[in-house]
């Protein structure tokens, strides 16, 4: 099901509640998409097997069950008026199940391409979205057949690969080969390795009218694969690049007849040409700075989209960086635990600290980000400076 009435904030639906929109995932995300649905006065309820999941917490109600778990999904469907998801491995196969009762918010078969890469990347192909030349290899006869002109190379696993996992640098055959065993021969994608000059993302958001409004481009540092900062507006992105990629980005939404928020990652090659890498079918880590830079966030956004409310162009107030804040701070370089000096770092002019409210921090795992706003480019970038030294995070 669609979205085909408006979800008026603070309206009560048939039984006389409160209308209610639900989220599969009870992470980060489901949780900055959880405060912003009550901010517009609707109730909501989160299905997430985790018993202290960040977004079950906040949530009016909390589904403690598997995704796939038919009494949890009939549950949700009950108390939701419309559901979303909060990240793109939830089974697509529960939101097609939950569709048969609700409207839902990507829709499965639209997250379903976003979770195989091969899916992704024919889909970008057939909208005429350019990306890296490639192959699927899912036997060993497909991984003789590959091209010389693919090594070197990337190998990545169709599904399940985030944050650098799932993938390993190859440069001929018989590191392909390795690769290939390393990853335990389930199946993968081989991507030429493009000469790259930096890297991008744009949020683009639908909703079931086909109205789409899209963020600026964001310019992204990652380290170790994960990303490390945003910054908005993107120092090295042209006007003609950003017409690009939000071009590119109404093909593949359209393409889809996706509804909700999703974030396509972009690589500029150093010729200056655009290629997309891969797509996220829900709010991105690169668009938290939405949440102080902007006067409407991809998480509102979200929720205005599945609820059948008006979308208005995001327009970005102040220039912005936004620091990713891992696990590894919570340690000293010894490995003994430590507690991050927030107020020093909350002194610091347009500072805005972001708590994921996860219980135990681990090394690369996302505990919360940083906005940092400010009159100027290089305000933001000397706070961002500043910070960093405070959190003993290499320079950027």
């Amino acid at each position: 099901m669609t979205v085909s009435a408006t979800l008026l904030p603070g309206a009560l639906n048939a039984q006389g509640r409160p209308l209610t929109v639900g989220v599969l995932g009870g992470g980060q995300l489901g949780r900055m998409f959880v405060q912003a649905a009550q901010s517009l006065g609707y109730r909501t309820v989160v299905l997430d097997p985790d018993p202290a999941s960040p977004a079950g917490w906040i949530a009016h109600a909390h589904i403690q069950t598997d995704y796939l778990d038919p009494a949890g999904l009939a549950r949700l469907a009950d108390e939701a008026d419309a559901i979303t998801t909060e990240f793109e491995n939830v089974p697509a196969e529960a939101l097609r199940q939950l569709a048969q009762r609700r409207p839902v918010a990507p829709a499965g078969d639209a997250v379903a391409v976003c979770q195989d890469r091969l899916a992704e990347k024919a889909h970008f192909v057939a909208e005429g979205v350019p990306c890296a030349p490639h192959a699927g290899i899912a036997t060993e006869a497909e991984l003789t057949a590959v091209a010389d002109d693919l090594l070197p190379g990337i190998l990545k696993t169709v599904r399940m690969g985030y944050d650098g996992k799932g993938q390993i640098r190859v440069a001929d055959r018989a590191a392909l080969q390795a690769a290939w065993h390393e990853l335990k021969q389930v199946p993968c994608v081989l991507e030429k390795r493009l000469p790259l000059a930096f890297e991008l993302s744009l949020l683009v958001v639908r909703n079931a009218a086909g109205e789409v409004v899209h963020f600026p481009l964001q310019q992204n540092l990652h380290r170790d694969g994960i990303l490390a900062l945003t910054t908005v507006p993107a120092p090295a992105a042209t006007p003609a690049l950003q017409a690009q990629a939000a071009q590119a980005a109404e093909r593949i939404v359209a393409g889809l007849g996706y509804v909700g928020v999703l974030c396509i990652e972009f690589f500029v090659l150093a010729d200056g040409s655009l290629v997309a890498n891969e797509m996220a079918p829900r709010p991105h880590n690169s668009g938290h700075y939405s949440l102080d830079a902007c006067d409407v966030s991809q998480f509102e956004l979200q929720v205005r989209a599945m609820a059948g409310l008006p979308l208005v162009q995001p327009r970005l107030h102040s220039p912005t960086q936004m620091i990713n804040l891992l696990g590894d701070l919570w340690f000293d370089a010894a490995g003994v635990p430590r507690d991050p000096d927030w107020a020093a770092v909350l002194a610091l002019p347009g500072t805005h600290l972001h708590l994921y409210g996860k219980h135990a921090a681990r090394p690369g795992r996302k505990m919360g980000h940083l906005n940092i706003t400010g009159a100027t480019a290089a305000d933001v970038a000397q706070t961002t400076a500043r910070a960093a030294a405070l959190l003993g995070l290499a320079p950027f």
